[in-house]
């Protein structure tokens, strides 16, 4: 007789684990996502902004934090074998007779020249934003001392201010002002660096806060005059708040970059005489490069002071924006 084999019924499992309960679902496997195209593109993308900024911001800060914590000497800066001191540089840079002097030249060089480039600067634009005729030429020949390299701008006013062949002398002269040494005098040479630096700032600030201006709508200007507000008051209610975002930003750059100027004072006086125009930047090249035996590691501290400064004031500028915001 044959025998007959029967499928397996599924349901006697429900009955006999009871018929109310469901089926266990299956236990669920995890996969690991791979990175699609775009991710690719991405990272392809920022790949070489990385690279670029590891090799020449983040080694140069490394190596120049590394010089500061160290006695180097020129031997031991090629074999790399410099013993670690610590933060005896800073010290050194501290009780240096020329600190004080060079964080005062600093600190006037930098607000002096930020208060004038900026003042000039925003005159400037809101006198080109009336767009009258030659408007645009103009404002190209003030882009001049912007776009002339530091080394041509600063011999032109080295010649200029030249105690016996320069031309400021010689009209001073017609005119029956008595000559002034500007470069040689510790009085005069502060100020002719200071002088230089602001013509050669001024079309930065120009460009930055012309272009804010544009985007102010003419309706708001409409709507004052229709208020009763006189040209004043326009520029005060309206174009001053309005621009405050870009006024920020161009300070900032500002700031930034005048702490680390180095070639118009080095060009012109050397930060002399007597260290009368000497600044941290101009300090810091004379240290590691301006004598027979160069001071490596004082040098390089002078420089992470600027860094840190620098820091400090962008901080600020992000805290501040981000108040902005929120508010």
């Amino acid at each position: 007789m044959k025998q007959t084999t029967h499928p397996p019924d599924h349901r006697s499992a429900r009955v006999r684990y009871g018929a109310g309960t469901a089926a266990l679902p299956p236990a669920r496997t995890r996969t690991r996502r791979r990175p699609t195209s775009r991710q690719w593109a991405a990272w392809g993308f920022l790949a070489p902004v990385t690279v670029y900024l590891a090799l020449f911001y983040v080694y140069p800060l490394y190596r120049n934090l590394d010089l500061s914590l160290r006695h180097y000497t020129v031997r031991s800066f090629v074999q790399g074998n410099a013993p670690f001191t610590g933060l005896r540089n800073y010290q050194t840079v501290f009780d240096d007779p020329t600190f004080a002097p060079a964080l005062l030249h600093t600190a006037v060089f930098t607000a002096v020249c930020l208060v004038f480039q900026y003042a000039i600067g925003l005159a400037l634009a809101v006198f080109f934003n009336q767009h009258f005729r030659l408007s645009a030429t103009l404002r190209a020949l003030f882009l001049v001392p912007w776009l002339l390299p530091l080394i041509v701008s600063a011999s032109t006013w080295s010649w200029m201010l030249n105690s016996d062949s320069g031309i400021v002398n010689a009209l001073a002269s017609a005119v029956g002002i008595t000559p002034v040494n500007w470069l040689t005098s510790p009085s005069w040479s502060l100020t002719s660096v200071i002088v230089a630096n602001i013509w050669i700032g001024v079309p930065f600030n120009l460009v930055v806060l012309y272009s804010g201006l544009q985007s102010i709508p003419a309706n708001l200007y409409e709507a004052a005059a229709l208020d009763g507000a006189n040209a004043w008051q326009r520029f005060w209610r309206v174009t001053f708040p309005l621009l405050r975002p870009v006024s920020a930003i161009t300070l900032l750059l500002g700031l930034v970059y005048t702490l680390k100027v180095f070639d118009i004072i080095w060009i012109m006086t050397k930060g002399g005489p007597a260290d009368s125009s000497t600044t941290f930047a101009t300090w810091s090249y004379q240290l590691g490069f301006g004598n027979l035996l160069p001071a490596f590691g004082p040098g390089a501290a002078v420089g992470n002071l600027l860094v840190v400064a620098a820091l400090v004031f962008g901080l600020v500028y992000v805290r501040v924006q981000r108040k902005q915001a929120l508010s």
